[in-house]
């Protein structure tokens, strides 16, 4: 067991806290102590700490898994702030010399942020081998289950890695996972004597508030008064890209006195990265997003999130929602729904994986290309082309075909029986998945039609009990925004250096060793 005093010295040294939160001390002495660990924490708990203070005390190197760029960015540079020199994220800003740079030192490091994608590349894994890796992280943990919020099927390779690194200790942090997502989670892990550190998901300084609207205008109109009173920092979700950028341009015309931008997927990188960092500096002050904005942010002064769309799940809602109010001070979710509202998140369900006609022209251009003696592309792109899928559909795909022993190596392993199994596999998996999506909007569903307290209602699913509120509680339990007395941040203005000249010397310029 690590010195407690040891301990407490390090993180109010280190990282300027006088104590730790909840669950903290004891996830790190788990991980201290050699033991495999997964940690359940509310979001906004400082999950971080959990794997920075081992890093910063242990011999040997901490790998952790994230999965967004902007994430690694983030801490890096904030743990670089803080003295702590010895950290790199590697990511595909990297050009080659300056990746090979990076490859050549890792001796150097003792806190690697890595993404999924690239431990699945042979030349990094067997660099890493050569080293003494004490510490495996899965940040987003939940992105492992397939029946996650978050899905992605290269999590699921994450097993392989903690092989190939000879078995480090593994900690796997999520915000969000219900019983079932954890034993996937363990599961996939291939972990199972990990210990559960599971702690209650609630914050008592989120007010949830509920409002039926007639239809999209009438949202519009609603948030434009919300926004227009309050000057605050603020979020609004949507499952539409069309939706979220239309959405920020109105609202930029009607409240000319705001900083509004729009943030999806489907934008550049070096843009999404960008708007976030605008945002966590203060020159955004509202963003109208898709889910892809969120994971990881760590800004404390977030007084509003409002969900123009249905969630497709409460996992995730709890996810968005838990970005408010970090400092602990009044906040509030405003869910804002019409009655045409389900028909959306039923479509995304639906389209989310490959349909029976994906794969039955799957396993037809699989066996063409058996016959033509073709490799698989290696290129994601060409057979997302060939098939007419989009990306997270042909990553579903490659993951079953290379499980079921059809892709071996980039080439088509071909044997009727086994192709037989495998297609009726991936029809039922598909089957249970989409069923199992449209059990979790259903939950949705019957929560905001709940009459009774919606803070109760909502964590019922999670936890057996949730603490009272520390500011007021939810629409259902007597709350009206009249009552709502924000702290009101002003928007900060940036009398040194641009936010473009900041992202310049974080991404483009200087030493290799810089954050990435």
């Amino acid at each position: 067991m690590q010195d407690t005093n040891l301990l407490e010295d390090t993180l109010k040294k280190q990282f300027g806290y006088t104590s730790f939160r909840t669950g903290q001390k004891e996830i790190i002495q788990d991980a201290l102590g050699g033991e495999d660990v997964l940690g359940i924490l509310p979001t906004g708990s400082g999950k971080s700490i959990c794997y920075q203070l081992p890093a910063r005390i242990q011999e040997g190197l901490t790998i952790v898994v994230s999965p967004l760029i902007s994430l690694m960015i983030d801490q890096v540079k904030e743990l670089k702030a803080n003295n702590f020199k010895e950290v790199i994220a590697i990511n595909s800003f990297m050009n080659p010399p300056e990746r090979k740079s990076v490859y050549n030192s890792l001796y150097n490091y003792k806190l690697i942020y890595v993404s999924p994608e690239l431990l699945q590349q042979q030349e990094l894994i067997g660099r890493l081998k050569r080293l003494d890796v004490r510490l495996f992280v899965i940040d987003e943990a939940h992105c492992i289950s397939q029946w996650g919020h978050e899905f992605r099927p290269d999590y699921l390779k994450l097993s392989e890695a903690i092989e190939a690194l000879n078995h480090p200790t593994v900690m796997a942090l999520s915000a969000t996972a219900t019983p079932q997502v954890q034993e996937d989670i363990i599961k996939a892990l291939n972990r199972p004597n990990m210990n559960k550190r599971i702690y209650p998901m609630d914050r008592e300084n989120i007010t949830f508030c509920m409002e039926e609207v007639a239809d999209d205008v009438e949202k519009i109109e609603r948030m434009t008064r919300i926004l227009g009173k309050y000057r605050i920092p603020a979020l609004i979700y949507f499952t539409s890209r069309v939706a979220a950028e239309n959405t920020a341009r109105i609202l930029s015309n009607r409240l000319e006195d705001r900083n509004i931008a729009f943030y999806h997927g489907g934008m550049e990188q070096i843009d999404r990265i960008s708007i976030q960092q605008q945002f966590m500096n203060g020159q955004l002050d509202i963003v109208c997003c898709t889910s892809a904005f969120g994971m990881g942010i760590n800004k404390s002064n977030i007084r509003l999130i409002i969900h123009f769309h249905l969630p497709l799940q409460l996992e995730s809602y709890i996810q968005e929602v838990g970005r408010a109010g970090r400092d602990g001070k009044s906040s509030i979710g405003l869910l804002l729904y019409s009655p045409k509202d389900a028909f959306i998140p039923k479509n995304m369900i639906k389209n989310e994986l490959p349909d029976k006609t994906d794969i039955t022209n799957l396993f037809r251009h699989l066996y063409t290309m058996v016959q033509q003696g073709m490799e698989v592309a290696t290129s994601n792109e060409q057979m997302e082309n060939q098939l007419q899928i989009n990306e997270t559909q042909w990553k579903f795909f490659r993951f079953q075909l290379e499980k079921h022993g059809i892709i071996k190596n980039n080439r088509i392993q071909f044997q009727e029986e086994n192709w037989r199994h495998a297609l009726l596999s991936i029809e039922t998996l598909i089957k249970e998945r989409i069923q199992y999506k449209q059990e979790k909007l259903n939950d949705v569903l019957r929560w905001i039609n709940e009459k009774e307290c919606l803070r109760r209602n909502l964590y019922k699913f999670f936890q057996e009990t949730y603490k009272n509120p520390k500011y007021h509680c939810c629409s259902n339990c007597g709350f009206t925004w009249d009552k709502w007395k924000p702290d009101e941040t002003p928007l900060e203005k940036s009398h040194s250096e641009s936010w473009q000249a900041k992202l310049k010397k974080v991404l483009l310029v200087g030493n290799v060793n810089e954050a990435e």
